[in-house]
């Protein structure tokens, strides 16, 4: 872990190239939860300080003692503007980890000046997930050292978090773009998650949930090409699972998979069934500072501008058993 010190320290003072300003100054304080405009939000609670932290797409971070009143939004991510990422990349469905002794920021990462492919009349810009790393929860976060975590001429999203038999592992989303079958992978990370061992390895493809529909150019019904908003869990009962998001026509919708094995490797098996509303989905777990299992998803309104309106909302959550079972809607 020494090394991660030396590098946080040297970007910090010998870097002027340098990167995406850091602001810690609050924009707005005692802002209601179902009042915050967020896709994908993602909520650490961290004992050390007594808070709440939340972040999403857009690179923001939120800060709250009681999941019901919040302060934010803070900007926290830091890049290298001379990397891939460019001056100013989009950042989506931004998650925040502690492990060991750092917090690590998984990020969607967009330079949309860089075009890698076109698919189907599709131009594929430049995306990939990838990791930043601070000595506190409410960052600032800043890269580390692997330049890149995932192949660039791959669009990628949506990483998130996991540890198996001590190793840890990105769990991504290939992107139906260009792929056209839209896939979660998975892909093992140094011990200090510095960088990515190896190549990535498909875990399971849209195609393979039975609940996800869309209609194919003909007007036949076909499975759903979208993966997005992997979250991965162990039940009760040690059993993996993992929740993620796609499409039922035009109704925004979250399912689960099972590992059969026990591990990544899977084969994993997809519940027939949705487990939340229909127009919710991008979920993840947390417990709160006094313990009680939450699950924090978007629901999602499309307007008439096509633009999505997307709101944070919680809901109780049991996995004691043998299945996650999705509860109320909880409300701080």
């Amino acid at each position: 872990m020494k090394r991660i010190t030396l590098t946080f320290l040297f970007c910090l003072v010998f870097s002027p190239f340098m990167m995406t300003s850091y602001s810690q100054e609050k924009s707005r304080t005692n802002i209601p939860l179902d009042s915050i405009v967020l896709s994908d939000p993602c909520i650490l609670a961290d004992p050390g300080t007594a808070m709440y932290y939340m972040t999403g797409t857009g690179g923001k971070l939120w800060k709250s003692k009681d999941l019901r009143l919040w302060d934010g939004p803070y900007t926290v991510a830091q890049t290298d503007s001379n990397s891939w990422m460019g001056p100013q990349p989009m950042i989506w469905a931004a998650e925040i980890h502690a492990y060991k002794d750092k917090f690590y920021y998984f990020g969607t990462f967009t330079n949309s000046a860089i075009k890698i492919d076109t698919v189907a009349g599709n131009v594929i810009e430049r995306r990939a997930s990838h990791i930043l790393v601070s000595d506190k929860p409410d960052g600032p976060y800043i890269p580390m050292q692997d330049e890149t975590y995932l192949p660039a001429h791959m669009p990628t999203l949506d990483g998130t978090f996991w540890v198996q038999d001590g190793k840890p592992y990105m769990i991504y989303c290939y992107e139906w773009l260009q792929n056209l079958d839209g896939t979660i992978e998975q892909i093992e990370l140094k011990p200090d998650l510095s960088g990515s061992i190896g190549e990535g390895k498909l875990l399971f493809r849209a195609s393979n949930s039975p609940w996800s529909r869309e209609k194919d150019k003909d007007g036949n019904d076909v499975p759903n090409r979208v993966t997005d908003g992997p979250y991965l869990f162990k039940t009760g009962t040690g059993r993996l699972g993992m929740i993620w998001t796609s499409w039922i026509y035009n109704v925004y919708t979250q399912g689960v998979a099972y590992s059969e094995s026990g591990t990544l490797d899977g084969p994993w098996i997809h519940d027939p069934e949705p487990i939340t509303p229909p127009n919710f989905g991008h979920g993840m777990l947390f417990s709160t500072l006094e313990g009680k299992l939450l699950m924090s998803v978007h629901s999602h309104k499309e307007m008439k501008n096509g633009q999505y309106h997307r709101v944070p909302h919680l809901f109780e959550v049991d996995i004691t058993g043998d299945k996650l079972v999705v509860g109320k809607q909880y409300i701080p």
